[in-house]
């Protein structure tokens, strides 16, 4: 979003705060505006607060090259208050001595040419955008192409909504019109005929497909090279064997997978979470998938975006998060009552928010949910064995470990292991646990007790009998989208 507008703009004012210093939305505001080659002001706002430090913040700038002229730069920077309207009109000054400078002028006859800037599906309106008009004079009637989509404009609306009939360079304008909703970010540009229009679109796309069939090529040759080294690397261990020996040989190996059913065979072991992504105008939706591509953890849960779109959440998303058993996640967005009660029916989580931050919090939260929880071990107490000796239990002689414990307490209803030198023996459960003659369930540090095991297992004198518990703790995905 950044980038789109340090593209769209003729000057750029760095906003930062005199509090709280350089911030990585500084640094990278700093980078797109190097990069689009575009002048800008720093706006040092807050200057009103105790704390605030405007020569730091300056300071700070230089080790980004941005030098002001306080320090024998060209780059203007205005002490401001946004809370209080402190030096907003020397900011304004400043913005038309850099244009003056810069002699930045516009040609308002010609075709349109111009930028857009957000896009998002209106009830009332369709599909609407909200463009700039860099070149000639938009008019009502126009038809303008952008991207795959055209429009015959039929509304222009200024910034407070209200009705225009034409905007010249720089006015940044609502397009009511649209035939299809195009994206933020792509040039808007004035032909002569709804025809032509369509020729370009038509071109657009059959231009897009060929280039997306010649990607796919690619892959699926890839894929058939593999398949056949993988074949060839298979039969040449089979090249010595009979052609019946080899069909069996070949059978035995694959009757396995051949006797699952398809749905069986689709079935992953792997943890993984399909969402669905909805957002109020295409500018949110971008940000999310750009914030969603920076995931990094498919090794632990796989995260598949399975849609995405623009508006309200609808039925159609609801039935096919329940189709791929998959969450849906609105930026911006609502659900009717009908959509939230089939939802709940179906048992398909809708997770709606108005702060993007939170929004990808309980993303991560509900991929940590999808992990298994690691085990760990915590051990209890430790015995040793001190002698061994047998006690009839009816008929039969039942081989009893005299032992005293050393550390913690024995509980017999947990887990235990026998440990000789640094080899483990055995694990399991204990059949009985007597102090003296009394059955007991635990045995502190310093008692001696009778333990008999469960198992035909060979004890000496020596050994070291470990009580231990398992414990559950939750697993958090490393996936970290930097805020």
């Amino acid at each position: 979003m950044r980038a789109r507008g340090a593209n769209a703009t003729d000057i750029i004012i760095l906003v930062v705060a005199a509090d709280d210093g350089i911030m990585n939305q500084t640094v990278e505001s700093i980078q797109h505006a190097r990069r689009a080659k575009v002048p800008m002001i720093v706006a040092v706002n807050k200057c009103d607060k105790p704390q605030a430090d405007p020569d730091t913040v300056k300071q700070a700038l230089l080790a980004h090259d941005v030098v002001c002229e306080e320090f024998g730069g060209d780059i203007q920077a205005i002490h401001i208050s946004a809370l209080k309207g402190d030096n907003l009109l020397a900011l304004t000054e400043a913005t038309v001595a850099l244009a003056e400078v810069l002699e930045l002028k516009a040609e308002p006859s010609g075709p349109v040419e111009g930028l857009i800037i957000e896009s998002r599906t209106d009830k009332g309106k369709g599909p609407v955008t909200t463009a700039i008009v860099q070149r000639g004079t938009l008019k009502r009637g126009c038809v303008l192409v952008a991207g795959k989509s055209w429009a015959k404009v039929r509304f222009l609306f200024d910034e407070n909504g209200r009705t225009v009939m034409e905007a010249g360079p720089s006015s940044a304008v609502q397009v009511v019109g649209w035939k299809e909703l195009p994206s933020a970010g792509e040039v808007l540009l004035e032909v002569e005929s709804e025809q032509r229009a369509r020729e370009v679109v038509d071109w657009r796309s059959y231009q897009e497909e060929q280039q997306k069939l010649e990607e796919e090529q690619s892959v699926i040759e890839l894929k058939q090279k593999l398949h056949l080294e993988e074949y060839k690397k298979e039969r040449e261990g089979l090249a010595h064997l009979s052609w019946r020996r080899r069909k069996s040989v070949l059978y035995q190996a694959n009757k396995t997978k051949f006797s699952m059913r398809p749905s069986e065979r689709t079935q992953r072991d792997h943890p993984n979470l399909p969402v669905i992504i909805k957002g109020d105008v295409d500018g949110s939706v971008e940000a999310i998938l750009n914030v969603v591509d920076s995931y990094d953890a498919q090794q632990q849960c796989e995260l598949e975006v399975v849609h995405f779109g623009i508006g309200d959440v609808s039925e159609n998303d609801v039935n096919m998060a329940d189709t791929f058993a998959g969450s849906i996640y609105g930026f911006n967005v609502g659900a009717s009552s009908s959509v939230q009660q089939l939802a709940s029916k179906r048992g398909v989580p809708l997770r709606l928010h108005t702060v993007i931050y939170k929004l990808i919090d309980e993303l991560k939260e509900e991929l940590s949910s999808k992990l298994p929880p690691l085990i760990s071990e915590n051990v209890i107490g430790e015995a040793t064995v001190l002698a061994m000796f047998e006690v009839t239990v009816g008929k039969k002689k039942v081989p009893v470990a005299g032992c005293r414990v050393q550390k913690g307490q024995l509980d017999r209803r947990l887990k235990f292991r026998m440990i000789r030198g640094r080899d483990i023996i055995w694990e399991g459960s204990l059949v009985t646990l007597k102090h003296h003659k009394d059955d007991v369930n635990t045995v502190r540090t310093g008692m001696d007790c009778g333990l008999s095991i469960d198992g035909d297992i060979d004890v000496r004198t020596g050994d070291v009998i470990v009580c231990f518990e398992k414990l559950d703790s939750p697993q958090v995905t490393s996936w970290d989208p930097g805020f």
